[in-house]
This record gives C-alpha cells, sequence and structure tokens, in this order.
C-alpha cells in the first residue's frame, strides 16, 4: 500500500476500470459485466464481503477474480466504494445516498473493518441530512425503487414516508416553521426553514396542496406506501384523496377528458429534475382504486367514473372494476348525465355500456347511507347528502335513458329493466320517464318500420 492519505487514480479503458497504484492489480471484480482490476490489501481492510469470498477463492493463481451478482446501484455505485476503500474522499448526495447505503450493506463494511467506514457514514448522513430535509428525502424515496428489497432491510423506505408523513401533517408552529413569509425564517430560495434547515418545500399558507406534485414522482409501489403511512399519520382522508387523484391525473392522460377542465396544475414546489416514474397503468389504477378513502363528493364522483372509464379501456380485472361500481353507486345522487355516458369499449353493438349502469343503479338501491362527506373547502365536495337522494336519482336515469334511446341497437329488455331499476315510488314525476320512451319508440318505429311497432312495446310495457 501506498502511504495513508495519497489519493489513487481511477480511469477506464473500454469495459475495464483500472486504480493507478504502482503496483500490478491482484483482483478482478465484475459487476454488470464491467471488470474492475483492484488490489486486495485494500478491499479486504473495509469489506467483510469480499473478504470472506477471497477466502474461499484459489489464492495459488496470481489474479484472483470474482463477480458480484445483484450489486445495489451498478458499476457507479461499486466505483464510490471502491474509491473508499483507497481512502479517496467520496461525495454523499440526495442522489446517490440510498444505492451507496444499500451497497455499503451488501458489501458488509461495517466499522468492524475499520472505524468510520462506509456503511456507518451512509447510515450518519442519511438521518443527519436526508430525514431532516422535504426535497432530499423526497429524492431518496424515489431511488429506492431498483434496490426496494436491500432499502426495507434497512428501513430506508419507512423512515422516509414517515418523515416526509411528519413534515406533511405537523402544525408547523410547533417545530418553529413559518406560517408567513418571516424574512430570516425563509431561505433565499423561498423555501421552509424548519431550525435552520432548508426544507426544500415552498411556503403555502393558503393551501394543503402544495406537496402533491412532489410525490406523483414516485413509482407507484412507492407512493402506495407513502399514501398508507400518511394514512396512518392522521393526514386528513380529504388531502389524501386529492394527493391521489393528482397522481392519478398525471400518469392517466386520457382521465382529463372527464374531468371538467379539473386537470392537475402545474406547481413549482422545488425544482428537483427528477424524471416520472414508469407506470404500468393497469397496475396504478388497481393501486388508486385500493387507496381511495370511502367518502362523498361532486368531483370525487366525476374523479370515480373518469377512472371507471379509463379501466373499462385498459381492460381491469373484475374485482377493481365492481370496486369501482360500487363507489360510484353509494354517490349517484351526485353524479352528472355526461359522466354516465360511458363509451362501450367492448365488441357489443350498442354505444353505451348500459349494463355498467344498471349494475351502479343496483349499487346505490342497495347502498345504506353510511358514507361520510368532506370538508365544503376541498374539491367543492359537500358536507351531507342531498336532499331526496331517490328523486335526484331517478331524474337523473330518466335522462340517461332518453339520451341512450336513440341507439337504433338497444333492445327493448334493457329500456325496461333500466326503467324498473328505480323504484316507481322514486318518481314524483313520471314525464321523464316518458319523454325517454317516447324517444326510444320514435327511433324503433323509424329503424324498424316493415316490423309492426306492438311487438317491441310489448317487450318494454
Amino acid at each position: 500500500m501506498a502511504p495513508a492519505g495519497k489519493v489513487f487514480e481511477f480511469y477506464r479503458e473500454g469495459n475495464e476500470w483500472f486504480c493507478k497504484t504502482g503496483l500490478p492489480s491482484d483482483i478482478v471484480i465484475s459487476v454488470d459485466d464491467v471488470n474492475f482490476h483492484l488490489h486486495k490489501f485494500p478491499l479486504i481492510s473495509k469489506c467483510g464481503k469480499i473478504a470472506t469470498l477471497l477466502e474461499s477463492l484459489d489464492t495459488r493463481e496470481r489474479t484472483s477474480t470474482t463477480a458480484l451478482d445483484g450489486f445495489p446501484g451498478g458499476t457507479d455505485t461499486f466505483l464510490v466504494a471502491a474509491k473508499f476503500c483507497y481512502g479517496a474522499r467520496v461525495e454523499l448526495t440526495p442522489r446517490n445516498i440510498v444505492m451507496v447505503y444499500c451497497a455499503a450493506d451488501y458489501l458488509e463494511m461495517t466499522d468492524e473493518y475499520g472505524e468510520g467506514n462506509l456503511l456507518s457514514k451512509s447510515e450518519s448522513f442519511f438521518h443527519r441530512n436526508i430525514l431532516r430535509n422535504w426535497k432530499d428525502c423526497i429524492l431518496a424515496l424515489q431511488s429506492c425503487e431498483p434496490v426496494v428489497s436491500r432499502a426495507d432491510k434497512l428501513q430506508i423506505i419507512s423512515k422516509c414516508s414517515n418523515a416526509l408523513s411528519m413534515m406533511v401533517c405537523t402544525d408547523p408552529s410547533l417545530f418553529g416553521w413559518p406560517m408567513m413569509m418571516y424574512g430570516s425564517l425563509q431561505s433565499p430560495g423561498g423555501s421552509i426553514l424548519w431550525n435552520g434547515i432548508n426544507t426544500g418545500a415552498r411556503i403555502r399558507s393558503s393551501e394543503s396542496d402544495w406537496w402533491f406534485e412532489d410525490i406523483s414522482y414516485l413509482s407507484v409501489g412507492l407512493f402506495e406506501r407513502l399514501i398508507r403511512t400518511m394514512e396512518a399519520r392522521g393526514i386528513r382522508p380529504e388531502n389524501l384523496a386529492g394527493a391521489i387523484m393528482y397522481y392519478a391525473r398525471t400518469y392517466l392522460p386520457g382521465l382529463g377528458r372527464w374531468q371538467g377542465g379539473q386537470s392537475g396544475k402545474t406547481r413549482a414546489v422545488a425544482s428537483f429534475s427528477m424524471i416520472p416514474a414508469a407506470v404500468d397503468q393497469t397496475v396504478l389504477v388497481e393501486s388508486i382504486e385500493k387507496l381511495l378513502p370511502q367518502k362523498k363528493g361532486k368531483s370525487f364522483c366525476r374523479f370515480l367514473l373518469g377512472l371507471l372509464r379509463v379501466a373499462l379501456i385498459l381492460g381491469i380485472n373484475n374485482t377493481c372494476q365492481e370496486s369501482l361500481e360500487r363507489r360510484i353507486g353509494m354517490q349517484l345522487e351526485l353524479a352528472t348525465l355526461d359522466g354516465l355516458l360511458i363509451p362501450n369499449y367492448s365488441d357489443s353493438d350498442t354505444l353505451y355500456n348500459t349494463d355498467c349502469v344498471e349494475r351502479i343503479i343496483h349499487y346505490f338501491v342497495s347502498s345504506e347511507p353510511k358514507v361520510t362527506s368532506f370538508s365544503p373547502s376541498s374539491f367543492d365536495l359537500q358536507t351531507s347528502p342531498s336532499p331526496g337522494p331517490l328523486r335526484k336519482v331517478a331524474k337523473l336515469i330518466d335522462e340517461y335513458i332518453a339520451e341512450v334511446a336513440c341507439d337504433v341497437n338497444l333492445k327493448p329488455g334493457k329500456i325496461r329493466s333500466l326503467a324498473e331499476a328505480i323504484s316507481e315510488s322514486s318518481r314524483t314525476l313520471h314525464d321523464g320517464l316518458y319523454r325517454a320512451l317516447d324517444i326510444y319508440l320514435k327511433q324503433l318505429n323509424c329503424s324498424w318500420m316493415h316490423t309492426p311497432l306492438s311487438v317491441h312495446t310489448d317487450e318494454i310495457v
């Protein structure tokens, strides 16, 4: 070994990495098909795993060769660990801390192999720097995706989720967070200072949704775990629903078509330079449905109907579809006609998915009034059920029948089943139903001019 404190030069030639020390390499370590030509002593003095591996290798060979399968972080992270073993100064950042932390654990770089080893340094940096800063915590959590299992083992995901949840739900005044922009309590960039620490979060005294965009960069799995943690921490259901809806609109572009211009707003909470997660839309819809709280509201109902449309396009599983239909049925009095006009995405000849709407009606009729409402300050949602929900739904269904009645392929039996899905006593007036039937019979008369009209009216009556 060269004298302590000497900085060694690492350089790359093609698919090979070398360390220039003046001594020939006596160990080659392969990571993701890239070979590192290194020296045994610096490695075994810091890495328990490599020391153990070398014990099992044939020491008669001049150069030992071994591969590190499944190394967390790949070649870039191994290079950081190797430099550390040679005494070089390594920079820990919010973007690399998780990978370096996991790599140090993989290589067993514990203090048993030298005080202040990479594992303890990574752990200290993670707790002192990452968990106290909103932006850095988000960056670290996002980087857990490729190494979820090892990050779980080290409790990185749970600690990040708990820290973020605490920052979102804690009363700012309890931790010295400014409620308004108070000069020295605000960083030059406009971020909130928490006991002098830059949290990376902007001051939003009048908004509770400042964090929606930030967490939307997480993968579906990490987002779901964060929301579950926030829920356990007691964050208000309407805020969680808002975050979930924002996330869904981010990764389901078609959802915005049925939201009445309520697509997610563009914010500049923190410039993370983050890349949106790669999302499987089917997995996303199934996860979103499970995360959504059992609540009621006009905007929430519209969102559910849009999500159902997307689910039908994606061919979602029956359990998820049934759950969405049930959720909508429990607040059908808050739905609008355009929301119920769900196109038929199957091979059916009919224009609209009347079977789906009929199931929703049955869920409404059979549901009990157990659903609470959001506060009126969020998503223009209501605090109590509208008067006469049965009458409102009856009127809505009559309008729906009148709209779909123009479909020449709609069978008379379907018109009848839709009309009978709501009890007759629910209608104070039958004008809407008569109008719907009149539209349907007129189109029947035009389409089936050569068939006696009585043949078809018998199926309806």
